[in-house]
């Protein structure tokens, strides 16, 4: 059985009412997705305090108390994809918690069916980008880089900014980041292309200007 048919058995399983084995199956499955959602989407002022793991096992646990939830939605969205939406609401009550009003405005973020979600802000873009190119050991010109992105991601429109934020940072497939977005998958195909196109622009103009 292929891993494709294999998922596909597992959230029947889940619909049915045989949700013991097929929902933990599914959890550790999708563990290290969801933990790279959270790395990327968690505030930076909160990353030495809190684990993503512990996060994921949170929403793992409401996950399970809150089945009907899923079984309710599951024309709309796949397992992952709701397990998604409860850890990312997992994640902001800790912002909320911790930070208080200094945590990430979520009124400007992208919805996912009406339902906010952390932003994929040009910072946290920037400083991403920029962690996993340049050495620690060159802290001042990556922080003049880090400014100069972020103030040219700025300039995107939050849509495209979002779907790089998926497609690159999360590995979310293009039909799983139409379906967030509620957009078509051409669409999302496009603004993916199109992000792409920009983000190496800025990225070669960067270059040129050392």
């Amino acid at each position: 059985m292929s891993s494709f048919d294999e998922t596909t058995k597992l959230e029947q399983d889940v619909l049915d009412g045989n949700a013991s084995a097929a929902v933990g199956q599914l959890m550790v499955k999708y563990q290290d997705r969801l933990q790279r959602v959270i790395a990327f989407r968690m505030d930076r002022r909160l990353k030495s305090r809190i684990d993503a793991a512990d996060v994921v096992q949170e929403a793992f646990v409401e996950a399970t108390r809150r089945l009907d939830d899923y079984r309710a939605c599951a024309d709309k969205m796949s397992f992952f994809l709701w397990l998604r939406f409860i850890t990312l609401q997992k994640l902001a009550q800790l912002h909320r918690h911790h930070l208080g009003v200094q945590a990430r405005n979520a009124a400007r973020d992208v919805p996912i069916f009406g339902r906010p979600m952390p932003e994929a802000t040009s910072m946290v873009l920037a400083a991403q980008l920029l962690g996993n190119m340049t050495s620690p050991s060159h802290a001042a010109m990556r922080r003049e880089r880090q400014i100069k992105l972020d103030q040219a991601l700025a300039e995107m429109e939050d849509v495209d900014r979002e779907v790089l934020a998926l497609r690159h940072f999360e590995h979310l497939n293009n039909q799983e980041t139409a379906q967030l977005l509620d957009l078509s998958e051409t669409a999302a195909s496009n603004r993916y292309v199109r992000a792409l196109r920009r983000l190496k622009s800025i990225l070669n103009m960067l270059d040129d200007s050392e």
